[in-house]
């Protein structure tokens, strides 16, 4: 599969029963693809008028307690950046799917990581946060879509699932589950918005006008993301128990950076890999504990520094960072890495 046919398919394995999208490349074989899937298992797809219509179509969608979805690529993701923050306001669970490409502006269709700023410093107005999830194979594009569903719910929050048009074009094979524990287990949600016949009317809403109303859901909101962050940080480790050089990326980067690790040992150089999972909560805890182990710490992008930043927080200052970013739909190899390193 391919890793937008692949997030799809994650999306059904999930439960998702309206996903509403508005085309653009590099990420419109999903769109496609769940034009097909979603009425063959009798479930609502929509090709809104627009990117500000998808996303306030699964805020709707949310309201009444069914699991929903979109997708874009960078410049769309910009457009529903309000109904995101919505969403987060009325404390609403949705999955929002990001197949990163080149810009800013309208840049091009290549891929790139310079969203990474948009996805995990909130990207609307408010202080909230959204739970962000970086896959690095068409298999994790499968999985942490599942999985998205299930953070969301669980907090009802939003997800963003961070790819790039990499992952979301390429093709590799795929394992499918489909526990009944995920397809069939019925979802209670006491909030959702049904009809109030028998019982109290519920109301779900971000606007808080009374003296002191809002602080004390901002307040809320902020003890939520602190138990998400002791609770959901996830990060993968590769030969750091020894590493005198430590390399950090994340998504197809991270591939890059594994290549280079293997090579690096080859040559006797003691390289290792951390590759953040979730990009918010930021493994920032782990760096910072492996930063007083090694010598060297080299992070990559496909941007010209964004994730950078909270690598540099994580260690602070007690090591030099050092940096290799294509911008602009660049993609760096491992020799370039390697270069770079030695």
């Amino acid at each position: 599969m391919s890793g937008n046919e692949a997030c799809g398919e994650g999306a059904i394995i999930a439960g998702c029963k309206l996903y509403a999208g508005y085309p653009i490349t590099p990420q419109n074989e999903l769109t496609e693809y769940m034009a097909r899937r979603m009425p063959e298992e009798g479930r609502v797809f929509i090709q809104s008028e627009s990117e500000i219509a998808a996303i306030n179509m699964v805020f709707g969608a949310s309201l009444t307690g069914a699991r929903a979805m979109t997708s874009s690529s960078s410049p769309g993701i910009s457009l529903k950046q309000e109904g995101i923050s919505y969403i987060a306001g009325c404390e609403l669970p949705a999955v929002i799917v990001n197949m990163m490409r080149g810009g800013p502006g309208l840049g091009n269709i290549a891929p790139a990581q310079s969203d990474y700023f948009q996805a995990t410093k909130s990207g609307g107005h408010g202080d909230y946060h959204s739970i962000v999830l970086g896959p690095s194979s068409v298999q994790e594009m499968m999985e942490f879509t599942t999985l998205g569903f299930d953070l969301a719910d669980k907090y009802r929050t939003p997800v963003i699932i961070l790819g790039d048009g990499l992952i979301g074009q390429m093709m590799e094979p795929v394992t499918v589950h489909r526990p009944s524990s995920i397809v069939h287990r019925p979802l209670t949600k006491s909030w959702a918005l049904t009809g109030c016949k028998g019982r109290k009317p519920r109301v779900i809403k971000s606007l808080w006008l009374g003296e002191g109303v809002l602080e004390a859901f901002n307040n809320k909101l902020q003890k939520k993301y602190k138990d998400i962050g002791k609770n959901e940080t996830r990060y993968e480790a590769l030969h750091t128990d020894d590493a005198e050089i430590l390399l950090i990326g994340y998504g197809s980067v991270a591939r890059i950076l594994r290549s280079a690790v293997l090579k690096l040992r080859k040559k006797g150089i003691k390289a290792g890999l951390l590759r953040p999972i979730t990009l918010w909560p930021f493994p920032g805890r782990a760096i910072g504990e492996l930063s007083k182990r090694t010598k060297r710490i080299f992070v990559s992008e496909m941007s010209a520094g964004q994730m950078l930043e909270d690598v540099k927080l994580s260690v602070r200052g007690d090591i030099e960072v050092e940096f290799y970013g294509r911008p602009g739909g660049g993609i760096p190899n491992d020799e370039e890495i390697i270069e770079k390193i030695i």
